[in-house]
C-alpha cells in the first residue's frame, strides 16, 4: 500500500502533465497502481481483516458471566481456566489472563515483606470473614512458616470452643504440632495487649489451656503490621479468588448458597489437589513436598487423648437463596461441584 506522500505525487504529476506511464516509472509502481490512485479522491485505504478466532473466543461470553456472577469479588484466572478445561478449552492461561484483565481493574499489591523460620518452628494463623449476617460463614485458617502448607476449616462462628475444635482437627491434619503459633488480636485469644508489661499479655483462659494442652507457645503480631503474619494473609487472599468465590458464585447462579459443610467437603479436595500442590515462588517446591520432605519431621507429636470435635452447632445446614426456586435434581449440584473441581 503507498503512503500518502507517494498519493500526492501521482496526482501533483499528473496535473503537471505527466503521462501515467512516466508517473509509473518515476515512482516505480505500476501503470494500473497509478490509474487506481488517480481515480480515488483520497488515500485508499485496505479494509481491516476480520479478526482471527482463537481459542478463548467461545468461551467469552461465559467468563464474562462468571466475572459478573462473582462480583465484586474478583474469580482468580487459575481457577476459572480448571472450569474452562472441563468445558473443552484447549488455550493457555496467559490469553485468560489478558482477557479478564482487560474487564476488570487490577488491584495494586501489597508491599511484601519476607518473614522465613525455620522448619517446624512457627504457624500462623486466623479467621477470616466470608459471609455476614443471618447465615455467616467463617474459615479458621493456617499456614505453616517453612513449608507454606495450608489448611482450612469453614464455620459459622468464631466462639472459643469453635476455636479449639479447628486446632485439633488442624493437627490432626497435619500431624504435629509447631512449637508457636502467631495470631492477630482476637477476642478469643488475648483478653488484654501487653497487660502485664511489654510482650506480657493477658491471654484468653480458653488459649491458655490450648496451649498448654498441646504444648505450643502462642504469639501476637505487632499492631498496625501485617507483615508480621503476611504468609496467611496472602494464604487468605488466595482461597477466596481461587476457591471461595468460584465454587460460590457457581451454586449462586443456581440459586444455592454455600453452606460450612459444602465448603468444608470440597476445602479438603481443594487443599490436597490444589493449593499444596501448586509450586511455591519463594521455595521452589510444592508445600505439600517440602513439609514431607522437611518439616514434618520436626514438629512435636500430637497429645495421647482427643479433644472435642467442631460442635454440631457450628456447622450451618444448607440454604436456598428464598427468591429462587428449590426444585434442583441431585444431579444438579454434583454437576455444579465437578465443574469447581475440574
Amino acid at each position: 500500500m503507498l503512503q500518502k506522500e507517494q498519493w500526492m505525487q501521482i496526482h501533483v504529476l499528473k496535473a503537471q502533465g505527466v503521462s501515467e506511464r512516466e508517473i509509473a516509472r518515476r515512482l516505480g509502481i505500476s501503470r494500473n497502481t497509478v490509474a487506481r490512485y488517480l481515480s480515488a479522491e483520497d488515500v485508499p485505504r485496505y479494509k481491516p481483516r476480520e479478526p482471527r478466532p482463537t481459542k478463548l473466543g467461545a468461551f467469552e461470553a461465559y467468563i464474562l458471566d462468571r466475572m459478573s456472577a462473582a462480583a465484586p469479588e474478583i474469580i482468580a484466572a487459575p481457577a476459572l481456566l480448571r472450569e474452562l478445561r472441563a468445558r473443552g478449552y484447549e488455550g493457555q492461561l496467559r490469553s485468560l489472563q489478558a482477557f479478564m484483565n482487560a474487564h476488570k481493574s487490577v488491584p495494586k499489591p501489597d508491599p511484601v515483606v519476607r518473614f522465613e523460620t525455620e522448619p517446624g518452628r512457627q504457624m500462623q494463623c486466623d479467621f477470616v470473614v466470608f459471609r455476614r449476617g443471618t447465615d455467616p460463614l467463617y474459615a479458621f485458617t493456617a499456614t505453616l512458616g517453612f513449608s507454606r502448607w495450608r489448611w482450612a476449616r469453614f464455620t459459622t462462628d468464631e466462639r472459643a470452643e469453635t476455636l479449639v475444635a479447628c486446632h485439633h482437627a488442624l493437627f490432626e491434619a497435619l500431624g504435629g504440632v509447631p512449637r508457636e503459633i502467631l495470631y492477630d488480636n482476637a477476642k478469643t485469644i488475648v483478653v488484654e495487649r501487653d497487660a502485664y508489661g511489654d510482650g506480657q499479655h493477658r491471654w484468653h483462659a480458653g488459649m491458655l489451656d490450648l496451649a498448654k494442652r498441646y504444648g505450643f507457645l502462642p504469639r501476637l503480631c505487632q499492631p498496625y503490621r501485617a507483615q508480621t503474619k503476611g504468609k496467611v494473609e496472602r494464604f487468605h487472599r488466595y482461597l477466596r479468588g481461587n476457591f471461595y468465590v468460584p465454587l460460590a458464585s457457581r451454586l449462586k447462579q443456581s440459586g444455592l448458597m454455600l453452606d460450612a459443610v459444602t465448603a468444608n467437603v470440597e476445602v479438603s479436595k481443594w487443599l490436597r489437589d490444589v493449593a499444596n500442590q501448586r509450586v511455591h515462588p519463594v521455595t521452589g517446591l510444592a508445600p505439600a513436598i517440602l513439609l514431607e520432605q522437611r518439616e514434618r519431621a520436626c514438629l512435636r507429636d500430637m497429645p495421647g487423648y482427643a479433644v472435642p470435635r467442631l460442635p454440631a452447632r457450628a456447622v450451618a445446614r444448607p440454604r436456598v437463596d428464598p427468591a429462587m426456586s428449590i426444585q434442583h435434581p441431585l444431579s444438579v449440584y454434583q454437576q455444579l461441584l465437578t465443574e469447581v473441581r475440574a
